[in-house]
């Protein structure tokens, strides 16, 4: 099987283990690793970097593309291997390493990344760890399950390092397509028209010489962590699934609608699962992560053609779509993570763009990142690069969060990530708020009646009327804009402000 992987001339010479590869990674590197929503990331050379780290500690700047699986992030913070870490994560042991100050995290949008790099303003990459399904005979890497930033890594690093997966199916090879934009001032138009459109190639192409190791695995991703639709994830997609009938009326839409994006994530998920049931049809996606709703979708019938930067499934689902990826072939395509996030080609096709947010404002200002305004989750990924280009930008979230100590939407969210400018939509189980064309009052308006929950709509109001007395084109009581958060730091909840 190896053989049939690895077809570069001489491979043999280039095997080692994990640890002996980790080696080549030292105290101060900067170092690119495969990954991107826990799929397709190098697995056994972090993990001995980590145990490498307990018995002699060195620190690095680890880049990916997004989140790592296998709990490599937790294994690497508890070996204090990071000292910088970008652009995204999701482990809870690294966030609280973050958020003590311990890790120092650049929050990026995912577009971004590989530009900054490329362009020498975020230091020279030494190492790229990049998870393969296979070498070409020059050396190409072919992905696994996703793309992400491997491919500019592996470009710009000095040396690569590429873990074999021999578990990773070889029907992966010809899903991807890979294309560098040039540098400036000489870039081209990057050619996609359609999210079916093919402008690369089915590999990463590198100079063979770079690969100093092959450390040959069988590891598989974490499965994704997604719940089943419940009441209020259902109502949510019941409300867009009604804008769109009604936008499809307007003649504002078509019944295909236009490209889908959905963020990562349970609410996203659900959302997506909810238009099978729509009057849609020849739906397409340009999305960065593809997950159990895309095969749905696609296995409906709904669903026509899926662009994305990786796929990450649950575990029944994982299995079917691996044992069948002929099935879905040539409906398919992983991307690297600054074309399926590119704002011109966002805006070029249209996306209609759907993510989570953590909280809201009664103008629509949304917050995707920080907890109280100071307190990491997990970082803005590709969201920003979705809302400020796509043509409708949609945010949506639970109107309350834990038993009802939190309301979801506030006079001011804590931290800024997508400005009023960039939200067209909000939608709760409580219904949908189209901000489109309004002024912040008639957006507060609009917001309160159709999106906060009844039991905190009360206290919003008097809030709102109180500001509005004061006067201004975006009326607040700037002593009373963050009290919401301040009593849930103090309190441990927001249900004092009801008896205000």
């Amino acid at each position: 099987m190896v053989e049939q992987r690895c077809r570069l001339p001489g491979w043999q010479d280039l095997v080692m283990s994990a640890e002996q590869a980790a080696e080549l990674i030292q105290d101060g590197m900067i170092v690119g690793m495969s990954g991107f929503t826990r799929a397709g990331e190098a697995k056994a050379v972090p993990t001995a970097l980590a145990q490498r780290a307990h018995e002699k500690p060195f620190s690095i700047t680890l880049m990916t593309g997004a989140s790592l699986g296998n709990d490599l992030d937790a294994k690497l913070t508890e070996a204090k291997v990071l000292a910088r870490r970008m652009p995204f994560q999701v482990d809870n042991t690294l966030r609280k390493a973050i958020n003590a100050g311990e890790v120092m995290f650049i929050d990026q949008h995912l577009s971004e990344t590989v530009e900054l790099l490329r362009n020498k303003q975020l230091g020279k990459m030494d190492v790229a760890v990049i998870e393969a399904c296979a070498i070409t005979e020059e050396g190409g890497i072919v992905p696994t399950t996703s793309v992400g930033n491997s491919a500019s890594y592996a470009i710009l690093a000095d040396k690569v390092i590429i873990e074999l997966n021999l578990a990773s199916p070889a029907g992966l090879e010809g899903l991807h397509d890979i294309y560098i934009p040039q540098m400036r001032p000489n870039r081209q138009p990057i050619p996609v028209v359609a999210p079916d459109s093919r402008i690369g190639t089915p590999y990463i192409p590198i100079d063979a010489n770079k690969i100093a190791a092959i450390v040959i695995t069988e590891g598989k991703d974490s499965p994704s962590n997604v719940l089943p639709a419940d009441a209020e994830t259902q109502a949510i997609a019941d409300h867009l699934i009604q804008f769109f009938k009604e936008e499809i009326a307007a003649g504002r839409l078509t019944e295909s609608l236009l490209p889908l994006q959905a963020g990562i994530g349970t609410m996203a998920n659900a959302v997506m699962e909810g238009l099978i049931e729509g009057p849609f049809d020849r739906l397409t996606m340009y999305s960065e992560v593809l997950q159990d709703s895309t095969f749905d979708l696609l296995d409906s019938g709904k669903l026509t053609f899926a662009s994305g930067s990786s796929i990450t499934l649950s575990p029944k689902r994982n299995e079917q779509v691996m044992r069948e990826l002929d099935k879905y072939r040539n409906r398919l395509i992983l991307r690297p993570q600054e074309l399926s996030n590119h704002p011109g080609i966002v805006r070029r096709l249209g996306i209609i763009a759907i993510n989570t947010a953590l909280e809201a404002d009664i103008y629509g200002n949304v917050n995707s990142t920080h907890v109280c305004g100071t307190r990491m989750m997990n970082g803005i990924g590709g969201s920003g690069d979705f809302a400020r280009n796509s043509q409708l930008s949609i945010f949506v979230t639970k109107s309350i969060a834990k038993g009802g100590d939190i309301s979801s939407f506030v006079p001011f969210v804590s931290h800024v990530d997508h400005t009023e400018h960039d939200v067209d939509i909000l939608v709760s189980e409580q219904g949908l708020a189209d901000l489109r064309g309004l002024a912040p009052r008639e957006r507060a308006r609009v917001i309160i009646d159709n999106c906060v929950a009844p039991l905190y709509r009360p206290a919003l109001n008097r809030y709102f009327a109180e500001a509005c007395a004061r006067g201004g084109h975006t009326p607040h009581c700037l002593e009373k804009a963050l009290s919401w958060h301040q009593a849930l730091n103090t309190e441990g909840s927001m249900r004092s402000l009801l008896a205000e």
